[in-house]
C-alpha cells in the first residue's frame, strides 16, 4: 500500500519563462533500433533521467534541466524513436522504448540512475523496472497511467474520457484551465515544443513486460507518484489505485494543474522531485 499522500501548494501565478539552461552535450547514440538524440550535463553526479510524454521530446525539460544540474546531479534528457531528433520507428523491427533506454545509458556509461518520467514516459520507466530494478535509484512518476494493463483500470480510464477526446486540441487535453487561463505566453511556449516533438513513425513499439497490478506489486523501487487535480487523463482517484499497489510509493496531489505538470507547476514538481530523490541516493 501507498505509505503516504499529501497535497502540494498551489503553482505560482507569476511563472516566468524557462531559465538558461546549464551546458549539455548533445549527441546521436547508436542502438540496434536506430539513433536516439539525447543531451547530457555530465559530471560526477547521481545521473537523472529525464522520459518524456507522447507530446514531448527530450527538449521539453526547460524548467528542470538547470535546477537539477544546479542541484549536483548529472542530468540526461532523451527522445524516443520517431520523437525530434531520434529516427523513425522500424515497422518490421519496432523494439521497446525500454530496451532502447537500456542501450542509451550503456552507451553513456550509466549504471544506477534516478528515473523522471511524465505521462507516456511513465510506462517506459515502468517497463524498464520490471526489467532492471536494480539499476533504479528511484522513479518519479507523474500524471501518467503507466502502461497497466488490467482490463478493469483500463475500462475505469477510458470511461472517464468522452468519444473524440483524442480528437481535441493538445492543449485543451494536456494543460490544465489555470495555467491556461494565468500563462497564455507559456502556452504558446509549449505548443511550440509540442509542434515540433514528432517527427517521424513513433508507433509499434511495444513493453517488454505485460505490465499488470500484481506485477507492481512485486516492484521494489522508492516511487514518487504525483498528478493534478484538473489532469483529464490521471485524475487522483486513479493515481490512488496506483499508488496503492506500489508497496514503496508516495503520492503529491497537486491543486489546478492538469497533465504537463512539470510545465504548468515546475516550482512544484521540481521541489518534490528534488527532495524524493535526495532521499533515495547512493548512501
Amino acid at each position: 500500500m501507498s505509505r503516504a499522500e499529501r497535497w502540494a501548494p498551489p503553482p505560482a501565478f507569476d511563472l516566468a519563462p524557462p531559465p538558461e539552461q546549464a551546458p549539455a552535450s548533445a549527441g546521436l547514440a547508436d542502438t540496434p533500433g536506430g539513433r536516439l538524440a539525447y543531451w547530457d550535463t555530465g559530471g560526477a553526479g547521481e545521473p537523472v533521467v529525464f522520459q518524456h510524454p507522447a507530446t514531448g521530446s527530450a527538449h521539453m525539460w526547460l524548467y528542470q534541466q538547470p535546477v537539477f544540474a544546479g542541484a549536483g546531479y548529472r542530468v540526461i534528457g532523451w527522445s524516443r524513436r520517431g520523437h525530434r531528433g531520434s529516427d523513425p520507428v522500424d515497422p518490421s523491427a519496432p523494439g521497446s522504448a525500454s530496451s532502447d533506454l537500456a542501450y542509451l545509458l550503456d552507451a553513456l556509461g550509466v549504471d544506477r540512475f534516478h528515473a523522471v518520467a511524465s505521462a507516456a514516459g511513465g510506462a517506459i520507466s515502468v517497463d524498464f523496472a520490471l526489467s532492471h530494478a536494480s539499476r533504479l535509484l528511484s522513479l518519479s512518476l507523474t500524471s501518467c497511467v503507466g502502461g497497466v494493463q488490467d482490463p478493469d483500470y483500463l475500462a475505469l480510464s477510458q470511461s472517464i474520457r468522452p468519444p473524440g477526446f483524442d480528437a481535441l486540441p493538445s492543449e485543451f487535453r494536456e494543460v490544465g484551465p489555470s495555467y491556461r487561463a494565468r500563462d497564455p505566453e507559456g502556452v504558446k511556449r509549449w505548443l511550440a515544443l509540442e509542434h515540433g516533438a514528432v517527427t517521424g513513425l513513433r508507433t509499434g513499439q511495444t513493453p517488454v513486460n505485460h505490465i499488470t497490478f500484481a506485477a507492481l506489486e512485486n516492484l521494489r523501487v522508492p516511487t514518487l507518484l504525483m498528478t493534478g487535480d484538473a489532469d483529464l487523463w490521471m485524475p487522483p482517484p486513479l493515481m490512488r489505485l496506483y499508488a496503492q499497489r506500489l508497496p514503496m510509493s508516495e503520492l503529491v496531489l497537486v491543486p489546478e494543474c492538469g497533465h504537463a505538470l512539470y510545465w504548468e507547476a515546475p516550482e512544484v514538481f521540481n521541489a518534490c522531485v528534488l527532495a524524493f530523490i535526495g532521499r533515495h541516493g547512493i548512501k
